[in-house]
């Protein structure tokens, strides 16, 4: 089910919402959205529910053996996890690579998600955290609908004292509802309208492609998934805040950053924190010298390009963060001055736009030749329709990914009343767009869905 089609918007929200606050103890609110939860992923997935009940069921009985005897149910459990993970995601890859006839089953939504966030729960548990007293907790942490889908991945950690004792408030209620709008009109205003141009150029025979439509359909790409992505966390975030919890946050204005370090403080953080702190740093992080310090990273982001998908292009996609990674840590050891911000934002921009196209490309040759289509002077000369709405879109998606408004609004002191007033009036004109755009077009699925 997706957050903004009409049947979530319209029918399956309203109830939720409604009969989770009828209900007046926190172990029945507790089992409610559980039950509410397993509904929404098997209303849009039907089969994989089971696996995803066997994640459930597999993870608590670990936790709890984690708890007594971290070793070797650790180790144990991990495994299990990572078998689940191999073989629904990366058996058609594995297959394909060896030789063997591709054998690919269908991939579960949200298996990247819940997985990791199911590892999270030992790994977590294994550090002396407690454990979940009952499946139901367990099963609400690793299911919980806000973000079962697409993240953002939540620690074990950071949620388990909210599963047993939150707060639900009308202030919450409503900053919630300010934050899912507001994500909603990301995902349905702005990607979904640059998502038009993205698909042009990227769905035409990229050797055609004149370097004017290559460079507009990669700032598309670039735009798109960035406002469908973040659109997604805030929405997530804002349902989590409706019913009490709070759930981290996922993106800070990544295409502010000035490096490709500092891009990965600010893009997709959760995935970035739970790579750094259950794999970066148990590998040694960079305490053991710059050759190992290289490895590690290597290692980080080719997982991470994987992660992300069952494909070559995904895992070139990792190795290109990693490398530019490494490059930036050579270049601050061997003493080369630091780069004016301006041109460290453009540098970064500009390099992590070139690696969205490993990212949304169908395959490597498609990648390359969609490179070769953005140097001047190519063979090809084909342009792509751009309608009035998208280029609109892109225009306000490109001022809106840029990290100053938060300071100029800083700035900027209104009366509370005014600023109360001005908030609602934003919220309640987005929702009319909002929900006039989802109503009367075909919703498209968020691009995280697919990892």
């Amino acid at each position: 089910m997706n957050f903004a089609s009409v049947t979530f918007l319209f029918f399956f929200l309203p109830v939720i919402v409604a009969l989770y606050f009828v209900l007046r103890s926190r172990g029945a609110r507790n089992v409610f959205l559980l039950i509410a939860s397993l509904f929404f992923y098997a209303w849009g997935e039907g089969a994989g529910l089971s696996l995803l009940l066997i994640s459930i069921m597999m993870n608590h009985e670990f936790s709890l053996r984690i708890a007594k005897r971290p070793q070797p149910w650790l180790a144990i459990g991990i495994t299990a996890n990572l078998a689940l993970l191999v073989a629904f995601k990366y058996l058609g890859l594995i297959t394909e690579t060896v030789g063997l006839p591709r054998i690919e089953p269908r991939l579960p939504l949200g298996i990247s998600f819940y997985t990791f966030q199911a590892m999270s729960l030992l790994i977590d548990v294994s550090r002396g955290s407690k454990p979940a007293t009952n499946a139901i907790r367990t099963g609400l942490y690793i299911s919980m609908f806000p973000q079962l889908i697409a993240g953002p991945i939540v620690r074990w950690d950071e949620i388990r004292a909210q599963i047993v004792e939150r707060r639900e408030s009308w202030d919450r209620f409503c900053d919630g509802t300010k934050l899912f709008m507001l994500g909603l009109a990301q995902k349905v205003l702005i990607a979904d309208v640059i998502a038009q141009v993205a698909d042009s150029a990227f769905g035409a025979d990229a050797t055609t492609l004149g370097p004017t439509a290559a460079w507009i359909g990669l700032a598309a790409f670039t735009l798109q998934i960035y406002f469908d992505f973040a659109g997604y966390s805030n929405m997530a975030i804002g349902l989590g805040r409706i019913f009490g919890f709070e759930l981290p946050r996922n993106f800070e204005h990544p295409y502010s950053a000035a490096s490709f370090q500092e891009f990965w403080r600010r893009w997709h953080m959760t995935l970035s924190r739970w790579f750094r702190d259950y794999l970066y740093i148990p590998l040694g992080g960079s305490r053991d010298g710059a050759a190992r310090t290289y490895r590690n990273l290597l290692i980080v982001f080719v997982l991470c390009g994987l992660w992300h998908g069952a494909a070559w292009t995904f895992l070139l996609w990792g190795l290109w963060h990693g490398v530019f990674l490494i490059g930036e840590r050579l270049a601050r050891s061997r003493g080369f001055p630091k780069m004016p911000r301006l041109i460290g934002v453009i540098y970064t921009v500009l390099f992590v736009s070139l690696g969205w196209v490993l990212f949304r490309a169908d395959s490597l040759p498609h990648a390359l030749a969609y490179w070769a289509a953005l140097i001047p002077g190519g063979e090809g000369g084909d342009m792509i329709g751009v309608p009035q709405s998208a280029a609109f879109a892109m225009i306000v998606g490109a001022l809106l990914a840029w990290d100053g408004w938060k300071g100029l609004g800083a700035r900027i002191r209104t009366p509370e009343l005014v600023g109360t007033t001005l908030s609602w009036t934003l919220i309640a004109g987005l929702t009319i767009l909002c929900f006039a755009a989802v109503a009367s077009t075909t919703h498209q699925p968020f691009l995280y869905f697919r990892f």
